[in-house]
Formats: C-alpha cells, sequence, structure tokens
C-alpha cells in the first residue's frame, strides 16, 4: 500500500506495523529477539507491529534502529531546504520562529455582483 494523504491514521498505523513485521521477518527475528536488541519490551513490538496508537515515538526509533531502518526515517521527515529567496532574506541565519500572515489593513470584501469591474 502506498502511503498518501488520503489513508486514515489508523490505515496508515497498521501499514507501519506490517512493514515493520516484515523487515523483521526478513532479517529472521523473533518479536522477542527484536525487543532485546531494540531495548523494549516484546509487547511494545506486537503492539507497533499491529498498528496500536498506544505506543510510544521512542520505542519505534528503537525499533527502527534495530531493523537498521533508522536512516530511511529521513525520507519520512527530509530535513527541509529553504527557498533560494528565503536564503537572500536570511542571509545565512537559520530561522528561528514562525509569523502570522501580515494582512494588509483594506476594507472589508464587499460581495461580488455581476457587471461589477474588478
Amino acid at each position: 500500500m502506498k502511503m498518501v494523504k488520503e489513508i486514515g491514521d489508523d490505515a496508515l498505523l497498521a501499514e507501519f506495523g506490517r512493514r515493520l513485521a516484515q523487515a523483521r521477518l526478513n532479517q529472521s527475528l523473533t518479536q522477542e529477539a527484536l525487543a532485546v536488541r531494540a531495548g523494549v519490551s516484546k509487547r511494545t513490538v506486537e503492539r507497533l507491529e499491529s498498528g496500536s496508537v498506544g505506543t510510544h515515538l521512542s520505542a519505534f526509533i528503537r525499533v527502527c534502529r534495530a531493523l537498521s531502518l533508522l536512516e530511511r526515517l529521513d525520507l519520512l521527515v527530509p530535513d527541509p531546504v529553504p527557498s533560494p529567496i528565503a536564503q537572500l532574506k536570511l542571509r545565512g541565519q537559520r530561522r528561528q520562529r514562525a509569523s502570522s500572515p501580515r494582512s494588509a489593513t483594506k476594507p472589508p470584501a464587499q460581495p461580488w455582483h455581476w457587471g461589477d469591474a474588478p
């Protein structure tokens, strides 16, 4: 299954779990052996593979590390690269905070009617 934005959270968690289970099986590891290698409980591995939402992100990272999948997480959330114009504005510095869009002080928009000029 391809992970796209239309997939619900439960289906996405189930797909993550299926992929983790397949990676574990490809390395001929039992859930218990993976748990020992990752430093988590066997129950945590079971929950991750079943797609349960009660697991912690740190446990997910430990399991990915134990399965040598940690480098692939970079594909999940790539390091953002500012646009060339944003780089010029920042002058080599990193952005520190976000701000709300600036709204120009325009009069409230009037409803448009046929025949009105743009």
